[in-house]
């Protein structure tokens, strides 16, 4: 009998989730132990389809090196939700699966609702005696998975939005004859993380963005208006930072008070518009030029602003996983232990998936300044060191070389 690995990644993708697909299918084919590396394609909803790839020949074609800093999913993925009933067809039928492509370790690659799967995964396993190796991986922007101090994705994404907002406040400030105001609108939607790493691009005290909003503390939009006019006194070309996701407290989002929203598969509210809705009532209120730019998916897809320190610890937690798996562990994610912020040093755990998935992590309260609407020096310490180094993306006919399933 063959032991094979199985990898797949699921959610939504990151500048460097890709970079943890490396790490284990790196590790997985230099290890004696494991017989064959396989891909699922499009995550646990294509391996139910048979959709998968032999990993080997990415290596020796040279594909795999271009994989390490291509953004997006390279397997594809998938937004699948697994019964929570363990009893249900679908769990024999995956696990025969397993069986026939002779599958002793599986990972997972991806955020909240993957550790889920991986959670489900492994209690079935436990359910059936089934010895297969169960192990989550790591990924997203929103940094809101706990038992870590924090995930892969979000030092590149934090490390653009930084670097986006403190273009767009150089833009801002060419006229500086007429108050303005550009609110933009950053992904987040019970969690600040992302939003937060805007204070990252002021450049001394006091520049912009002069106004930052996380939905950890309830929003009010008079509050807002009266900040904004305060605000205007001392700097006329004002930049806003918001999260998709800031709310009254009382769980309606500001969003929402412009128009319905929809909901994904795992009934999460479909997002957008916060910024919209801000731009038209400073118009409405104050009467002076504003506009609201939407980051959107250039947080997540852009290779431009990959930080190293991100980069190579995705590519670390995927090598680490393997290792686990090796030394027996299941049912567990892989986590980042920080021990020092200055010289910044980590290492790398497991914790129990069960007590990670369906679960959020916000940013600490006492981060969280000035009624609300500022960032604190400890977020700053916090964030700083994810955000380093930067990474030579190959090149071709002057455009990003990237890797692609044909």
């Amino acid at each position: 009998m063959n032991h094979n690995l199985l990898v797949g990644q699921s959610g939504g993708p990151t500048a460097v989730i890709n970079g943890s697909l490396y790490g284990v299918v790196s590790e997985g084919l230099a290890n004696p132990e494991i017989d064959n590396v396989i891909g699922m394609v499009n995550g646990i909803e294509g391996f139910l389809a048979d959709h998968t790839i032999d990993m080997a020949p990415l290596k020796e074609n040279g594909e795999l090196e271009r994989i390490r800093t291509t953004p997006g999913s390279y397997l594809g993925s998938c937004r699948y939700k697994l019964p929570e009933d363990l009893s249900d067809p679908v769990y024999p039928e995956l696990f025969q699966k397993f069986t026939e492509k002779e599958i002793s370790y599986f990972f997972y690659i991806g955020g909240n609702d993957s550790m889920d799967t991986v959670s489900k995964l492994s209690r079935y396993a436990a359910t059936v005696g089934s010895d297969i190796r169960i192990i989550g991986v790591p990924k997203t922007i929103d940094n809101d998975l706990v038992l870590t101090d924090h995930t892969p994705g979000y030092g590149s994404a934090a490390k653009y939005v930084a670097s986006t907002v403190r273009e767009i406040a150089i833009d801002a400030s060419v006229y500086d004859n007429k108050p303005s105001v550009t609110i933009v609108e950053i992904m987040g939607r019970h969690a600040g993380w992302l939003t937060a790493a805007s204070v990252l691009a002021r450049k001394f005290e006091g520049d912009n963005p002069v106004l930052i909003y996380l939905p950890e503390v309830a929003f009010s939009p008079d509050a807002f208006i009266e900040k904004v006019k305060e605000k205007l006194t001392k700097t006329s070309n004002l930049v806003v930072c918001i999260s998709e996701g800031i709310n009254d407290g009382n769980g309606t989002f500001v969003c929402e008070l412009a128009s319905d929203v929809g909901t994904d598969t795992f009934g999460h509210k479909m997002l957008t518009g916060s910024g919209k809705y801000l731009e038209n009532l400073v118009k409405e209120k104050l009467g002076i030029k504003v506009r609201s730019v939407e980051l959107n998916v250039c947080q997540r897809c852009s290779s431009s602003c990959l930080s190293a320190t991100d980069l190579d610890e995705a590519a670390a937690s995927g090598r680490f996983a393997v290792s686990a798996a090796l030394d027996g562990e299941t049912g567990k994610m892989i986590n980042f232990i920080r021990k020092s912020d200055d010289p910044y040093i980590l290492e790398f755990g497991t914790a129990d998936v069960n007590e990670i998935c369906n679960k959020e992590k916000a940013v600490p309260e006492e981060w969280i300044t000035k009624d609300g609407s500022d960032i604190g020096d400890e977020f700053i310490a916090y964030a700083r060191p994810l955000i380093q180094g930067s990474v030579e993306v190959p090149m071709k006919d002057g455009l990003p070389y990237f890797a692609f399933r044909k």
